[in-house]
């Protein structure tokens, strides 16, 4: 037992070494026809192929008693109607009602009385769901409880198609605006010896939401779908709503079988689905089958796995190892016999790799290193002179010097105007954020608005609106003093007569919602379209043109902050004014502490 296992440890050893020579491409073709060509064509594919198609060939037998039964269900539904439209085609009495010239309505309420209790009309409505209506062409009928005019649906479509049908009776689908999907049954009643007219007939519509019920009640393994061509009537696996239009067949390749049948002139089409699992269920039914294949298949394949695993994961490892150790400040070179296949030799090449690049660090990499973070020293020092050099409070203390002194003038108008540039100036240098809260940003907007106020006098005229929950969002800064910027200078600035501006902040619940308006000169429509556009596709490169970059800066920075989520809008009439509209999801929004 020893010398076997020593006839084999050597043996498997001798072969290790061979596999190192061959090429990986070698070893793939050997994977390749030993472990996957071999055992799945020899002992698998006969099988497989031959319960596939009994199983085939039993869903296609399944497929056509399910179109089949389908069939038979549809036109025992339209029994009903056909036997009450012949009913009333076969009472005289009908038709003498329907021909008389009634010369007031209390006339032909009178006969009317008399035929519903008299005739075969008494008790319709009972008998099915469906809704009764007979036409004729009797100006002197009364629209209503079951009779009405043809002259009143001529336009309709369903009587176009009637009238130009030679067939009687007819079937017809069509889209009702009133009602949505409608299926209905059409008689003459024009006589036994009249050729078909459109005078005097029976219009039977037929419950579509009872047909559509016992089609799904009856529960197909398949997917199944009645068609009129490529209408489709009812869809076994879908939606049918009876509001809706009815849609077209688009999954013609998904079609296992197809039978056309004609009902009373309407041309019908059963397509019935194949199942998509139909190879999970076929592992699943064939289990024990598939089990034994399988097993048969792990012997053959395993010792020539294992033997190239052996080959290529040992010297996989090793090469991984070194790679680990990159970050150290020298190429460790891998020892010992790495073979001649590409792995081999991949591993030699690393090997004249790292002796080169260890020369290459200590000639030119750490001197390099050496003189760049002198440089970024360098850089850092004469950033913090510069920045020690502008200070803005000697602004702000220069503004507040001459706010006291309009002050102690008495100039309040004056000093006001100071007051609130000061407010603007502090917001736009103090930039240690990009963001501000909703409530702050108005205030900005306030003060600008308030001193645009002292140029234009009583030309300008504005509002700001917020609502309280709104005020602790953030938005980014000046975004939306843009947008009141540009109101006023292309706004009510273009503008000779009094005009106002409105700045209103809301929420919906899911929307931040930034509404700027202006009663201004308003935009051209080509000009309105241009801006919005830009708007919505703000970016980088924008900003470099001419336009009005101000508002595409604005949209940029608010759709960067919410990952594009944020829409804008823009409506705006010449002569008239202008409304920008920004929308903000608030799950992309954070509040102020």
């Amino acid at each position: 037992m020893k010398r076997l296992k020593k006839l084999g440890g050597g043996l498997v050893e001798r072969v290790g070494r061979r596999l190192n020579d061959l090429s990986l491409r070698k070893k793939l073709r050997v994977l390749y026809y030993f472990c996957i060509l071999g055992p799945i064509i020899l002992t698998d594919a006969v099988i497989l192929v031959s319960l596939i198609r009994a199983e085939r060939s039993e869903q296609a037998r399944e497929m056509a008693d399910v179109a089949s039964a389908v069939q038979y269900s549809v036109t025992s539904f339209t029994e009903t109607p056909s036997v009450i439209a012949r009913t009333i085609y076969l009472d005289t009495s009908v038709r003498e009602f329907l021909e008389t010239e009634f010369e007031n309505p209390a006339e032909y309420y009178n006969a009317y009385q008399r035929i519903t209790h008299q005739s075969v009309l008494r008790g319709i409505s009972q008998i099915d769901n469906s809704v009764v209506t007979i036409y004729a062409d009797n100006e002197g009928l009364v629209n209503g409880s079951g009779f009405m005019k043809v002259s009143d649906v001529r336009e309709e479509e369903w009587f176009r198609r009637y009238a130009e049908s030679p067939l009687d009776p007819l079937l017809i689908v069509y889209d009702s605006p009133e009602s949505g999907r409608m299926i209905s049954f059409i008689r003459d009643l024009g006589g036994f010896s009249k050729e078909k007219g459109t005078d005097m007939f029976v219009k039977i519509d037929l419950n579509y939401s009872t047909l559509v019920a016992d089609t799904i009640n009856m529960k197909y393994d398949f997917p199944v779908y009645i068609c009129t061509g490529d209408r489709v009537i009812i869809s076994g696996d879908g939606p049918n709503n009876q509001r809706e239009a009815y849609t077209a067949f688009t999954k013609r390749r998904e079609v296992g079988l197809e039978e056309s049948f004609d009902l009373y002139g309407l041309p019908l089409t059963v397509r019935v689905l194949r199942r998509t699992n139909t190879v999970l269920a076929f592992l699943r039914d064939n289990a024990l089958i598939v089990l034994l294949l399988l097993l048969f298949n792990i012997f053959s394949p395993q010792l020539i796995i294992n033997l190239i695993e052996r080959s290529i994961n040992s010297r996989i490892f090793r090469l991984g190892e070194v790679f680990n150790q990159v970050d150290s400040e020298e190429l460790i070179a891998i020892p010992g016999d790495n073979g001649k296949d590409e792995i081999g030799g991949l591993m030699d090449n690393y090997n004249r790799m790292a002796l080169r690049m260890n020369d290459l660090i200590d000639q030119v990499y750490r001197n390099r290193l050496r003189e760049q973070e002198m440089d970024i020293a360098r850089q850092n020092a004469e950033l913090l002179a510069l920045q020690s050099q502008i200070n803005p409070h000697f602004l702000f203390n220069a503004l507040e010097s001459i706010r006291m002194h309009s002050i102690l003038k008495d100039e309040r108008e004056t000093a006001d105007m100071v007051e609130k540039l000061a407010i603007m100036e502090r917001q736009n240098v103090d930039w240690s954020t990009d963001t501000d809260t909703v409530k702050r940003e108005l205030e900005f907007v306030e003060a600008y608005l308030a001193l645009q106020k002292y140029r234009f006098g009583d030309r300008l005229n504005y509002r700001v609106e917020v609502q309280p929950e709104c005020e602790a969002i953030l938005v980014p800064k000046l975004t939306i003093t843009t947008f009141v910027e540009n109101a006023c200078v292309h706004g009510i600035e273009s503008k000779t007569s009094p005009g106002w501006i409105f700045v209103r902040v809301n929420s919906d619940g899911e929307f931040l919602c930034v509404e700027v308006e202006d009663t201004g000169g308003g935009m051209e429509e080509d000009e309105a379209h241009a801006l919005e556009e830009r708007m919505r596709n703000a970016s980088i490169d924008m900003l470099r043109g001419p336009g009005r970059v101000g508002v595409v800066n604005a949209c940029l920075r608010i759709q960067m902050m919410t990952d594009g989520t944020a829409s804008f809008s823009l409506e705006s009439e010449k002569g008239i004014g202008t409304v920008f509209t920004v929308r903000i999801p608030l799950n992309k929004t954070e509040r102020s502490a």
